[in-house]
């Protein structure tokens, strides 16, 4: 039960400490805190699991992100959605890429597929797409655009391990994936991210750079950081996988009683999840109409928080109207609309793996009694 009876927005899925502990004598018996055996065991159940080619650990997603833009060799500028978490475009200004942000669907959140085209330049070097809380792109859509157009498509798939487009695995679209296994993900493995590629060339690049760019002898052959994955980070990421298809499913059960308990009220939407996909439901976010719900977003989490439940306006703000993306505004505060009306009305209610109906139906109630 949690502290005080408080709900949280979100809760870590771990691994019974028993069955990791006989693993983390090992390693703390041999010394091998990196660079060891298990790192190389939860790759490999990784490329299982979603089946694809590649599967490359990394320190956090964000380094992972860092490092393929790195590898492949971006230039220029990239379409990003700016509804998203900063994180993504993080990666690009330190590539010394510039982004141009593209406005989001307001039924699906993410970045509106329609709208791209438009945007393409000489300049343009990739796509850079986000699951938004685990729910698939319009994939055949990207790739066609970019076999046109001869340019990169990446992922930011933090939220999404364990999400499919019409049957397939996310990790193995576009040139590359990354995966965060950071505590608030669908699985953790404490901090910790993943590269999928089913390019080879590309996979041996991104095992280099995680490790400065050292082939072995000290001799850097490109620009790397350090980007490794510790093996105790390997270990619970490993055990972790035995629980990740039920923590998909409890989610999904929940989010239905979610939805059943809450469409009929006047004013509350939900994200739209296109047949066929599958989304990790990493949050699940409803749309408030300010003026059929009798409050705003920002109006309910509060009155939600003094009755010991915790939500979040997620993203809010938008990545272009953030501080330190002030310079770039200018070119975007009249035509990212439906991403200023999504982040203006968005909240993010509690789910976890573990959360029990009860607390669903507790959250569900003390809205129903907000207005």
């Amino acid at each position: 039960m949690e502290k005080n009876g408080l709900i949280p927005i979100n809760k870590p899925t771990v691994p019974d400490l028993k069955c990791i502990l006989e693993e983390y004598q090992e390693v703390f018996d041999n010394g091998m805190l990196t660079n060891h055996k298990y790192v190389g065991m939860f790759e490999e159940r990784l490329k299982e699991y979603l089946g694809v080619r590649n599967v490359v650990c990394v320190s956090c997603c964000t380094s992972g992100l860092m490092l393929v833009a790195k590898c492949l060799g971006l230039t220029g500028e990239v379409i990003v959605p700016s509804f998203t978490f900063p994180a993504t475009v993080h990666s690009l200004i330190w590539n010394n890429l510039t982004p141009v942000f593209i406005d989001c669907n307001p039924e699906t959140f993410n970045l509106d597929v329609d709208e791209i085209e438009k945007k393409i330049t000489k300049r343009t070097s990739a796509i850079l797409g986000v699951y938004i809380f685990g729910n698939p792109p319009e994939m055949d859509k990207l790739e066609n655009l970019v076999h046109k157009h001869q340019i990169n498509l990446i992922f930011d798939s933090a939220h999404a391990l364990g999400s499919q487009f019409k049957g397939k695995f996310a990790g193995n679209f576009g040139d590359a994936e990354v995966f965060s296994l950071a505590p608030t993900k669908i699985i953790t493995s404490g901090e910790g991210g993943i590269v999928t590629t089913n390019n080879d060339d590309l996979a041996k690049k991104l095992k280099l750079a995680r490790n400065y760019g050292n082939p072995g002898n000290y001799d850097c052959c490109l620009l790397g950081l350090n980007a490794r994955m510790n093996e105790l980070s390997a270990i619970m990421g490993l055990k972790s996988m035995d629980l990740l298809e039920d923590s998909i499913a409890r989610r999904h059960n929940l989010v239905n009683l979610y939805k059943t308990e809450l469409g009929k009220i006047e004013g509350i939407n939900f994200q739209r999840i296109r047949k066929g996909n599958r989304s990790t439901f990493n949050y699940f976010s409803i749309l408030i109409d300010s003026e059929k719900f009798g409050m705003d977003n920002k109006e309910l989490h509060l009155a939600l928080e003094k009755k010991g439940i915790m939500t979040r306006v997620y993203f809010y703000p938008p990545v272009h109207r953030q501080k330190v993306y002030k310079k770039y505004y200018y070119r975007y505060k009249n035509s990212l609309s439906w991403t200023d009306k999504i982040a203006d009305s968005i909240l993010c209610l509690p789910l976890y793996s573990d959360m029990g109906e009860e607390r669903v139906l507790r959250v569900c109630e003390a809205i129903k009694d907000s207005p």
